[in-house]
């Protein structure tokens, strides 16, 4: 029986059991019921004590088709788990830095990573969308008004992100000639001290996004496409009414593929990306949501096995090779 630690985020540990609308509740549920144990921790509860990285943790476990986990605290070194899932949701703040810092205290040949947050703090969902121009929209990464102000000229259109938060919090839509343009962008560069991301804006967004599901170097065939919330241009409600069906195209599966297998080298397994117009808007790689219960509902589908099937057969060969490095 392999050991599986879940770093998940503070309000996820809250509402731990029926939550069926977070990855990680069906990612937990599935392992625990093919045999593996599970526990759980936020990164709040990692921690540094005699130069190893330590995690203060809840076991887990399945009963009437459900999770729960035992309300009694333990402690232990993060290398004492044969794999760790490090999936707390952004804000990428200070807090979430100083979580990636514990696994610089964490032996990687012993205990298996995903994703590695070493590699999550060096990747910028937004920003490092710029390894990968040929499948991005133009865009500049600045905190300067001026130049912000002149991208949005020559595009007439265009969208302005901050580069550390998710589930669109501070997505604006600005228009060339808009009154609000200077305060918004102040706004969200605090008065040009800190940089974000602006594209130029894909008309075909208002179909919505699809998000293409990736794990280590394998691309899904099974996707969603995100649909923009009433009266708003971007998706921001989680609930049946905002999905739909999608089917990636021959164009899509290719530049998905590519992604993967960089991202994979880096020790980013997991990675969703958001894609309108067979060009990529981001890319997910902190604690992607794979829209299990959607794709099934939208599909008549189980995707959890053919996601299980990817993640456990990746676990068993990656952790046997490092068992068998630790005992030569």
């Amino acid at each position: 029986m392999q050991n599986v630690l879940f770093i998940i985020d503070e309000l996820e540990l809250k509402y731990f059991e029926f939550n069926d609308l977070v990855t990680n509740h069906w990612l937990i549920k599935e392992l625990l019921e093919r045999g593996f144990k599970v526990c759980v921790s936020t990164k709040n509860r990692l921690m540094i004590e005699n130069a190893c990285g330590m995690a203060i943790y809840f076991d887990s476990f399945a009963k009437n088709g459900d999770i729960f986990y035992e309300k009694t605290e333990k402690k232990g070194e993060i290398n004492d788990f044969d794999v760790v899932f490090f999936r707390p949701d952004p804000p990428v703040d200070v807090n979430y830095i100083n979580a990636c810092y514990v696994f610089d205290f964490v032996d990687k040949t012993k205990t298996l990573v995903i994703n590695d947050p070493c590699a999550v703090r060096n990747f910028n969902e937004k920003l490092h969308l710029n390894y990968f121009p040929q499948y991005a929209p133009e865009n500049i990464v600045t905190s300067s008004k001026a130049e912000i102000k002149e991208f949005v000229n020559s595009y007439q259109n265009a969208i302005i992100k901050p580069l550390n938060r998710c589930f669109g919090s501070g997505v604006y839509f600005l228009h060339a000639g808009d009154p609000n343009i200077n305060s918004i962008i102040s706004n969200l560069t605090e008065d040009g001290k800190t940089a974000v991301m602006v594209q130029r804006y894909l008309e075909k967004a208002v179909h919505g996004d699809k998000r293409v599901l990736i794990f280590n170097d394998f691309v899904f065939d099974e996707c969603v496409r995100k649909l923009p919330g009433k009266d708003d241009f971007k998706f921001n409600t989680h609930n049946d009414n905002f999905f739909e069906k999608a089917e990636l195209t021959p164009k899509e599966k290719e530049m998905a593929q590519d992604v993967a297998s960089k991202l994979s080298k880096m020790g980013l397994y997991m990675a969703g990306l958001d894609v309108i117009d067979e060009k990529i808007i981001e890319i997910n790689v902190t604690s992607p949501c794979y829209f299990i219960r959607e794709i099934n509902n939208l599909n008549k589908t189980n995707f959890q096995n053919t996601l299980m099937a990817q993640i456990t057969n990746f676990i068993n060969t990656k952790t046997a090779k490092l068992y068998a490095k630790t005992n030569s």
